[in-house]
């Protein structure tokens, strides 16, 4: 497929075209030329309206349903609408049924997706089952196709399980990702601990239980080296308490969801299960204090943290329904009501170093993986935008500003209709 794209502008503060409107030719996947009113002479023309095209977007924390769960959500579809929301990448969390904790399961990952537009780099599982009791197979993983390893919003009670692993990877250079909850100090909690759960009688998780967790896995990397990476960090004392440890020269780093960058607690005052997501919602101070983090660099990337649940799930009492909302669609536009755009782009491609992908940039003759989206479009979001086939999206009625039209990536071109 040979194709230019007309009047582009770039984004990518390593391109020596950055900032610039110029046409862009791909032939066979690779960059042929850059330049200003380049002749189409038998290409493909794409044009679009403000168009601006950036490296491609890599998500560090999706959940899909497959295998398992394909009422929640397909690889095939998922992967269409990761596409169609601008991401290049996903890093696939070790969700189904079974859990990604072997070989076989990674393999099947890997191959079930070689033909999509947007490609699947599978965390496998950092226990057998993600039960918390049993180092699963890491390195077979690894040799497998996974970039790291990690029990989705699972917290590690037993500490000497994380310090053997921080050990163990190092070998390899592998990735442990550690999501930090003491689930003692959660108890039967399902929202933040404070005001708005006073008012609603629902039981509170307090910031504690994520920073004390953090506090215990930032001593056991201290102790034994390797790389840790915290996902989906949601309170002002977690910023801080990472920042300190990076000033330590401690190889950790963190991401922060696209939903506790927008929302704070006060949206629960309903009882909608769709705002329920772990770690909970929190004040606006937290908020503030996110944003601000992801400003400084203590936060190294964003994450939509797409979760697909079924109605089944979500469509319950708050108590009951499942954590999790999808993300895919809502991200771009949802970032731009809070953050300026090259900050965005920086924290939705930065995380392929973190998790030892390729990194690419927009000049002559490198392969092409590309986001094309449009930053100024203003629009809200409605259940007709939603693409995935589960419809548990917190960002129903919301005001977005800027758009994803979809990538071109892998040789294929994927625009939203």
């Amino acid at each position: 497929m040979n194709l230019i794209f007309k009047n582009a502008v770039i984004i990518d503060a390593n391109s020596p075209f950055n900032k610039q409107a110029v046409d862009i030719k791909l032939e066979g996947g690779i960059i042929k030329n850059i330049g200003i009113n380049l002749e189409a002479d038998g290409f493909d023309v794409i044009e679009l309206d403000n168009l601006h095209i950036s490296n491609g977007w890599f998500d560090s924390s999706i959940s899909l349903g497959e295998p398992g769960y394909e009422d929640r959500e397909t690889l095939a579809n998922g992967l269409n609408v990761a596409a169609k929301s601008g991401f290049t990448d996903v890093a696939l969390q070790p969700t189904g049924n079974p859990i990604a904790d072997k070989q076989a399961d990674i393999a099947f990952l890997v191959n079930k997706s070689l033909h999509a537009a947007t490609a699947v780099h599978p965390i496998g599982a950092l226990t057998k089952n993600s039960e918390g009791k049993d180092i699963a197979e890491l390195y077979d993983m690894k040799n497998s196709g996974a970039v790291a390893f990690g029990d989705y919003n699972k917290s590690l009670s037993d500490a000497a399980i994380l310090k053997i692993a921080l050990q163990y990877v190092q070998d390899f250079d592998g990735l442990v990702i550690a999501y930090s909850q003491d689930d003692k100090i959660k108890g039967k909690g399902v929202v933040h601990e404070g005001e708005v759960s006073t008012k609603l009688g629902l039981k509170g998780i307090p910031t504690l239980a994520e920073e004390l967790q953090i506090v215990r896995n930032l001593y056991l990397l201290e102790y034994t080296g390797g790389k840790l990476h915290i996902p989906t960090i949601s309170t002002a004392k977690s910023v801080q308490l990472i920042k300190e440890a990076k000033a330590k020269g401690l190889n950790v780093t963190c991401s922060v969801a696209v939903h506790h960058l927008i929302f704070t607690d006060d949206v629960l005052t309903d009882f909608d299960s769709r705002y329920k997501v772990a770690p909970p919602l929190r004040p606006e101070t937290e908020r503030q204090a996110l944003v601000a983090g992801v400003l400084d660099g203590t936060i190294d990337m964003i994450t939509s943290d797409h979760n697909p649940i079924d109605i089944e799930n979500k469509k319950l009492e708050f108590d009951l329904a499942k954590d999790g909302t999808t993300g895919f669609e809502s991200a771009f536009g949802a970032l731009q009501t809070v953050l300026p755009l090259e900050v965005i782009v920086e924290k939705l491609t930065a995380g392929k170093a973190i998790f030892g992908l390729a990194e690419t940039t927009i000049t002559e003759g490198a392969v092409a993986s590309f986001t094309l989206f449009n930053p100024t479009a203003k629009w809200v979001f409605t259940k007709q935008d939603i693409l995935s086939k589960s419809k548990n999206s917190a960002f129903l009625k919301q005001e977005m500003k800027g758009r994803a039209y979809g990538i071109y990536n892998r040789g294929k071109l994927v625009l939203r209709s």
